[in-house]
């Protein structure tokens, strides 16, 4: 026998752990403090790796995994982590999966035990279907460690593919994010930056300038304003660490845990009085307003959590909620560029409404726009191939879809913002609403082009046959005729009428034909 049992004062039976046990426990409790002690300094005003995982965390819930895994190789620093954290929690009292890289143990550079911990912590949340947030703070493939760190970014790229649109990916970047580091975040679904620390980029500027002789700064090639304004890399900008972990707790509210659950639901909100939209779209047609004063008075509560808000703001993509449950807005902006569609708005709501159909979140289009950006510019960068991109997503798209056209719908751009041939479900219409193959000014000067150069008053005969063009094709109507508008509503009933919409699209099925998959022009 290894253990000696007594009988206590209380009459309870007791066991003595031998003497060796102790000194294994003390050797235990040791190791547990060399794996969690920093590997170095930390950068001025930075929280460590595991700070940020228990500030993103609920109080208590976080399960470390490879606490104890350790560097590979023979030489003398071989420290235990290897400059990731990984494991899992909650977040809301949901499950997730985290790992956040530790710039204090060699740069936070990927190495193999590094890459291995990553891709377990992949496969652990795949097999438990639950979202993955990685808190990107690196330096990058370990160069000491050669083919074997670019072997597992490899594996972690192959685990990041195999998870798309399976469970959530989020990833945070709050340090540098460079070379093959960078092409994680770029798979996963939304990425988070930090205003004036966080820097994302293939190759830094160092390089850039010793091959090509171009002087720039980080901030200017990848930081955090770069990537949400103007290449679209992030998603979200935030104003330091706690607001970048913030969001990333606001977006999960919205999420499922997985693409056979459905997102979370929360007690209705409130609804603005929605009796002033009856005079929110202006006379003038091409009078500009905010898209998103429509937005929030049909929403609950007002609340929108927009997506790539600073990148192509002439359409907007926004998370919100109607009557407790997650839905996703795709809106034409009219306050910039007239809400036309050009290649970067077509992609970055093309994506978006992928993201959405992945994950079962309702669509709700709201329609204000003239069609696509014509020009040479655009059609030489490839406008055709690149805005089929959210004409083949709205089509692709099984989950409820939900359009309401509230003032002009031309050309290609009525077909693509969500309508009944691209296999919307319920399509509402304001009466201010135009849906034609083009604006009236454009329509009659094609049309009546001989008329109009053989009157004797060409402007006064241009007039007429605008009104009389606006009477007829510039109205809701003829579509309504068609079956292509469901019912033409008053503007203040709007959010009734997405509401029940929504409610009789919950069951909805729509089966696709079995395939690998298709083939998006990218």
């Amino acid at each position: 026998m290894t253990r000696e049992a007594t009988t206590s004062r209380n009459g309870d039976t007791a066991a003595h752990a031998p003497d060796g046990t102790a000194a294994r426990l003390a050797e235990l409790e040791s190791r547990r403090v060399r794996a969690v002690a920093p590997g170095g300094a930390r950068r001025r005003g930075r929280l460590g790796a595991r700070e940020r995982i228990e500030r993103l965390l609920d109080a208590g819930s976080f399960t470390e995994t490879g606490l104890f895994v350790r560097a590979r190789g023979d030489g003398a620093r071989r420290p235990y982590g290897d400059g990731v954290v990984t494991g899992h929690g909650t977040v809301d009292g949901r499950p997730v999966c985290v790992f956040a890289q530790d710039s204090t143990v060699f740069g936070g550079s990927m190495g193999e035990a590094f890459g291995e911990k990553t891709v377990a912590l992949m496969d652990l949340a795949l097999k438990i279907g639950c979202p993955v947030v990685g808190l990107n703070d690196g330096g990058g493939a370990r160069i000491q460690e050669g083919v074997a760190s670019l072997a597992l970014y490899a594996e972690l790229v192959r685990r990041n593919v195999r998870a798309s649109g399976v469970i959530p990916q989020i990833s945070v970047v709050l340090g540098p994010c460079a070379g093959g580091a960078a092409y994680s975040p770029a798979i996963t679904d939304l990425t988070v930056m930090v205003d004036g620390a966080s820097h994302m980029f293939v190759t830094g500027p160092d390089v850039i300038e010793a091959v090509t002789g171009e002087r720039t700064s980080a901030e200017e090639l990848g930081g955090a304003r770069t990537s949400n304004t103007v290449n679209g890399n992030a998603h979200f900008l935030a104003a330091d660490e706690e607001d970048a972990l913030d969001t990333v707790r606001d977006l999960l509210s919205y999420l499922p845990a997985n693409n056979l659950e459905r997102p979370p639901e929360y007690a209705p909100g409130s609804a603005r009085d929605g009796a002033w939209l009856d005079e929110v779209v202006p006379d003038r047609l091409g009078q500009a307003y905010d898209m998103r004063d429509i937005l929030h008075a049909v929403v609950d509560d007002g609340e929108l959590l927009e997506v790539q808000a600073l990148f192509a703001p002439n359409i907007v993509c926004a998370l919100a909620r109607v009557e407790g449950r997650t839905v996703g807005v795709v809106a034409n902006q009219p306050l910039h560029a007239a809400g036309v569609l050009d290649i970067d708005a077509s992609e970055k709501a093309a994506r978006f409404v992928r993201f959405c159909d992945a994950f079962g979140i309702p669509l709700l289009t709201f329609a204000d726009v003239p069609g696509y950006l014509s020009g040479v510019r655009q059609e030489q960068a490839g406008i055709i191939r690149r805005g089929a991109k959210l004409l083949y997503a709205y089509a692709e798209a099984t989950v409820p879809k939900v359009t309401v056209v509230v003032r002009k719908a031309y050309g290609g751009g009525y077909a693509v913002m969500g309508s009944k041939h691209l296999g919307a479900d319920v399509n509402l219409a304001w009466p201010t609403a135009r849906i034609a193959v083009m604006g009236a000014e454009g329509a009659v000067g094609i049309l009546y082009r001989r008329e109009l150069a053989a009157a004797a008053d060409p402007q006064a005969l241009r007039a007429r046959l605008v009104a009389a063009y606006e009477s007829t094709h510039g109205t809701p109507y003829l579509a309504a005729e068609r079956g292509y508008v469901d019912a033409v509503i008053a503007p203040h009933e709007t959010r009734d009428q997405v509401c029940r919409a929504l409610r009789t699209l919950r069951g909805k099925r729509a089966p696709m034909p079995e395939r690998r998959h298709g083939n998006i022009p990218l």
